[in-house]
């Protein structure tokens, strides 16, 4: 071991690759995330006295003797490009500890006076920098949602990441009041309204320079005020229809009921499914020049160029019906509905399916012959849905397998007897995550879609209006060529993207 704190640094051909689950966590501790950032360094292991740096300049003397004198090790320093280095500061450093520490600053007042502290103090550093700081913290951690729910002796805070809810702290329940407080004023709500739901939006930059909209909602529940905040990137890129999951086969079909002039598309599922996220790549893939399209959503999540969206208002009694016929008269060629929900929007729709348009949409249903019966339960006679009606697109997202941690594993009999009813071949084993830090110790990163598309008929047309049940309707379908959302989602197994578990999870009831 050399005297000197420093040892050779390795060359660019042995450049480290920064995977985020190499590592250690005992590394981390050794160098604050400060000094890490300053010298755009980051620690990845410890091995006896020595200690493993990646930094973007390694002949940086000073920075290397800083690090060696803030961990008192010898430092190894390895080449790696300052973005790899600066992504990996950004998913590795958890900013928890500081947001305890803002939290502790907040005193407890008396209850004579806590409505005057609440309104004295939603502004207070402390309070915005722990709220920035939770943000910050679910951006890195790629969540959609966070959720702040106070408990009998906590505040929680979760996040929801690739669909599912993960608990990412627990604060002291004395903080609930000005956190919330902070929260309303930045979304512009009534923070002395502590009774009644109430909803807004507000916009961030993170400490990563990604601009983030938030949309929040907040109620009263028996331990205090919760909130729900929506992120949402708008750098993000809209993603085209490629990219969202479908099989090659299924992709035809779905760009072929693209391509009818006039008509009706509907994309159903539930809460969280997708749905709005297929229906922007649906109209991002047409001609925005040479046809008009009009959109009408709540809320109008991105923006496109060329295309003219409408947000709903209920207030100003601008609703998904009233703006649907106002629409019509604006000359469109394409029309984007953000969801039907009620017997009139759902008979505007009709109509203007009927007199030229192309009309997109979702709506909730339990798969694609389901979305049909929807529309027979909302009054619209059998003629007027077989004549509007192109096609029907359910889906449901599932999970990712994460690349860092798979592995080949045995699965329980339930899910190799569902696979091989589906595939029509035996097999125990598959790949599944075994969790890493990049995965959140979960085994998934990231989610794709599976899809069950029916496609109108004739024949379906025929059985529809000789008033067939919803199972003769489904076998016609896949008769037509329909894939079950199941099946659609062991072929995703079968290409180890997902896995039988995640598949079941989402499209078991559907098909059994």
């Amino acid at each position: 071991m050399p005297d000197s704190p420093l040892d050779e640094p390795q060359t660019e051909e042995s450049r480290p690759r920064l995977r985020k689950h190499l590592i250690q966590p005992e590394a981390l501790r050794l160098i604050p995330e400060a000094l890490a950032r300053k010298y755009t360094a980051i620690p990845l292991e410890v091995s006896g006295n020595v200690l493993h740096v990646a930094i973007a300049n390694p002949a940086d003397i000073l920075a290397l003797e800083a690090l060696a004198s803030q961990s008192q090790m010898h430092i190894v320093p390895e080449i790696a490009s300052a973005e790899e280095i600066q992504e990996a500061i950004d998913f590795n450093y958890q900013s928890y500890e500081e947001i305890e520490e803002q939290i502790s600053s907040i005193s407890l007042p008396s209850e004579t006076i806590e409505e005057q502290f609440r309104l004295d103090t939603v502004t207070d550093a402390p309070v915005a920098r722990a709220l920035t700081l939770i943000i910050d913290e679910a951006v890195k951690a790629r969540a959609s949602d966070i959720h702040l729910q106070p408990q009998e002796d906590k505040l929680q805070v979760r996040c929801r990441i690739d669909g599912t809810l993960h608990d990412m702290l627990a604060l002291p329940m004395m903080t609930a009041t000005p956190l919330i407080s902070r929260i309303k004023i930045l979304a512009n709500m009534n923070i002395a309204d502590h009774h009644r739901p109430q909803d807004g939006q507000f916009s961030v930059t993170t400490k990563g320079g990604q601009s983030i909209d938030i949309r929040v909602g907040t109620t009263a529940t028996v331990y205090g005020e919760m909130a729900a905040l929506r992120l949402l990137d708008k750098s993000r890129a809209i993603m085209t229809l490629s990219e969202l999951g479908f099989l090659p086969e299924c992709l035809g079909k779905y760009q072929e009921m693209l391509k009818v002039p006039y008509g009706m598309l509907l994309v159903s599922g539930p809460t969280g499914a997708g749905k709005t996220t297929t229906l922007y790549a649906s109209v991002n893939c047409l001609d925005c020049t040479g046809r008009n399209i009009i959109t009408i959503e709540d809320p109008v999540e991105y923006r496109f160029k060329n295309i003219n969206q409408i947000q709903i208002n209920p207030r100003a009694g601008l609703t998904f019906a009233s703006g649907l016929r106002s629409i019509l008269r604006l000359d469109p060629d394409v029309i984007l509905v953000g969801e039907i929900r009620d017997a009139e929007t759902a008979r505007i729709a009709v109509q203007a399916a009927l007199t030229g348009h192309l009309v997109l949409s979702s709506i909730h249903a339990n798969d694609a012959v389901g979305v049909v019966f929807r529309l027979l339960d909302l009054g619209i006679e059998p003629f007027l849905v077989v004549s509007a009606l192109i096609g029907v697109v359910a889906q449901r997202m599932t999970r990712r397998i994460c690349p860092d941690c798979a592995q080949i594993t045995e699965i329980p009999l339930v899910e190799q007897m569902a696979y091989s009813k589906e595939i029509g071949e035996e097999r125990k084993e598959f790949i599944l995550g075994s969790g890493c830090k990049s995965c959140s110790y979960t085994g998934y990163q990231g989610r794709t879609g599976i899809f069950e598309i029916l496609q109108v008929s004739d024949e379906i047309r025929m059985k529809l209006l000789n008033g067939s049940t919803s199972a003769q309707l489904r076998t016609e379908a896949i008769k037509d060529g329909m894939m079950p959302l199941i099946k659609n989602g062991m072929l995703k197994v079968k290409a180890n993207i997902t896995t039988p578990a995640e598949v079941l999870r989402n499209a078991y009831s559907v098909d059994q």
